[in-house]
């Protein structure tokens, strides 16, 4: 494990205010690129931070449950009284899994990465306030009244609308080397070793300038406001960024919250959603798998009777809610351990699945795909990072994937994958996409 501040025996001093202000986004026009964000619009949550005051890093996978157990004792000692809504304070994610062509592109973000903001803003019940964090110690309480106070006086009172027009981008994916991907799937399938594989694909696109980020995520959080809308930034400038419509988990003391998310179709066809033999068998497969994982870890656990319709701007999924009772002692890093991939990303029988992504799907993930979001003390928020890209300068590298069982075609799971890219190359500002 590495660290920059070490966790373990650390204590931090913390403090907080109110701020006269309604976005936290709009900070970012005094205080620059935030170096997390996390927004579900609906719920009227959303959180910038900007600034390292600590990071905890797993260098193997290994380490992820340590480092993730680690994230849940934070040691805090607030000027005043704390805030009883405040999300994280910890910010981060970690890799999907093991890969078969690494991609020096994600080395920045490792096996897994969790920030501590210098400063984090988010939107409460009744307004928006700030937190500041410093390491305990000498100069900890007056760092933490200067940061408080720097953003008091500079923070934009507005809301943070995308600017600029569309743009030009040009993009790049070879549709000939997935649809082979689909079949060879297919016959993994038919001869029984496999039930269903989730394959993704990469989609690189390039603009004519560095794309702004927070226009991006200004327009992530218009466009798509029954998603979480995530930003991770590291010191080299790379942004992994995404709004996904799945929970992976929701811990509020002993209360889990998750869910399957699994079945597709376009708007259009959303009504027949329910009917269709191979969407269902795929969303039943997901189901199934999160009731018999939590089994060991729940006192008490109800799923929806019946999957409702989850509607997007680009795609309708099938949705079962589950909400469970964790038994006593349970953590949310090990409810993340357990569900990790679930049969949406990843596919049954899940390691013969995720073997057979790392021989034939070509691709390294990165974060897509795995857990992104919020912990701390007792609380925690993951989310799966779909319809997600990592952007640098003017490029970015956009990830979707489809569900391959028993009757999947080519040629549709094909266009399944690009209308789920629709999502983020609007937001990166493209209308007119050049294909190559």
């Amino acid at each position: 494990m590495k660290t920059l501040n070490p966790v373990e025996s650390q204590r931090w001093v913390a403090g907080m205010m109110p701020l006269a202000a309604v976005d936290p986004l709009s900070g970012a026009d005094s205080l620059g690129v935030p170096t997390v964000y996390w927004e579900r619009p609906l719920e009227r949550e959303a959180a910038a931070g900007w600034g390292e005051a600590a990071v905890v890093e797993a260098t193997d996978s290994a380490q992820v449950p340590a480092v993730m157990a680690a994230l849940g004792a934070l040691e805090l000692r607030w000027l005043g009284a704390p805030p009883a809504d405040m999300p994280g304070p910890w910010f981060g994610g970690l890799r999907f899994g093991a890969t078969g062509l690494p991609d020096a592109g994600w080395a920045s973000h490792g096996v897994a990465r969790w920030t501590l903001p210098e400063v984090l803003v988010w939107r409460t019940a009744s307004g928006v306030a700030v937190a500041a964090f410093a390491p305990e110690g000498r100069g900890g309480e007056d760092a933490v009244r200067s940061r408080l106070e720097r953003v008091r006086t500079r923070f934009a009172e507005g809301y943070r609308h995308a600017r600029g027009g569309a743009v030009e981008l040009s993009s790049k994916s070879s549709r000939p080397e997935f649809e082979a991907r689909v079949e060879r799937a297919l016959e993994a399938i038919a001869s029984g070793q496999l039930q269903k594989v989730v394959l993704a694909r990469a989609v690189d696109v390039e603009g004519p300038a560095a794309f702004e980020v927070v226009d991006v995520l200004a327009r992530l959080r218009e466009q798509n406001p029954r998603c979480a809308t995530f930003l991770f930034r590291v010191p080299d400038g790379t942004c992994f960024l995404g709004a996904t419509p799945e929970t992976l988990c929701r811990v509020d003391g002993r209360v889990l919250e998750t869910e399957a998310l699994a079945g597709t179709a376009s708007p259009q066809q959303a009504d027949g959603l329910r009917g269709v033999d191979k969407e269902v068998r795929e969303h039943e497969a997901v189901v199934r798998y999160i009731l018999a994982t939590l089994r060991s870890l729940v006192s008490d656990v109800h799923a929806d009777a019946e999957p409702r319709l989850l509607t997007l701007k680009n795609v309708v999924h099938l949705r079962t809610g589950i909400r469970a009772e964790l038994k006593e002692g349970v953590s949310a890093a090990q409810v993340v351990g357990a569900l990790h991939p679930t049969p949406a990303v990843g596919g049954t029988p899940r390691e013969r699945a995720l073997s057979f992504l790392v021989e034939h799907e070509g691709l390294d993930r990165g974060w897509y795909a795995g857990p992104v979001g919020w912990m701390g003390p007792g609380r925690a928020h993951l989310m799966v990072a779909l319809r997600s890209a990592r952007v640098r300068g003017a490029r970015a590298r956009l990830f979707v994937g489809c569900g391959i069982v028993a009757g999947s075609i080519a040629e549709a799971e094909w266009r399944e994958t690009e209308m789920k890219s629709l999502a983020v190359l609007r937001a990166l500002g493209g209308v007119d996409v050049g294909r190559q």
